[in-house]
């Protein structure tokens, strides 16, 4: 299974992006996608997942990032407002699931880069 994200890019603080992730492959049911995120010289941490049809948020990104619930088939989108300087990372989107010959899969976007600044 691939996955491949955009929407990522340049912003100024306060502003708002939507990064998407789409997975590619003969999938027969997903566990749950999210979002990561890794600014430079840090870990990469967990953003927000979605997962049986709930969401959860972490708390430094809660009321300014948000996964729509109704999203298109094999399709994340990460919505993200009120940006701030330190929201500046690659930000990674991640599938786990079944395939369809019952195999598991977790995969992992190529990352894209969100640049909040003036």
């Amino acid at each position: 299974v691939q996955l491949v994200g955009s929407g990522g890019g340049l912003v100024q603080p306060g502003g708002s992006l939507t990064p998407a992730c789409t997975a590619f492959g003969t999938i027969s049911k997903f566990i749950g996608m999210g979002w990561y995120r890794q600014a430079t010289g840090k870990k990469r941490e967990l953003v927000a997942i979605t997962r049986g049809g709930s969401t959860n948020n972490e708390a430094f990104v809660k009321g300014r990032f948000a996964i729509p619930r109704v999203n298109p088939m094999n399709t994340v989108y990460l919505q993200m407002h009120s940006l701030a300087p330190e929201d500046t990372a690659v930000y990674y989107c991640n599938a786990r699931g079944y395939e369809s010959n019952r195999e598991t899969f977790d995969s992992w976007g190529q990352g894209t880069q969100v640049t909040v600044s003036l």
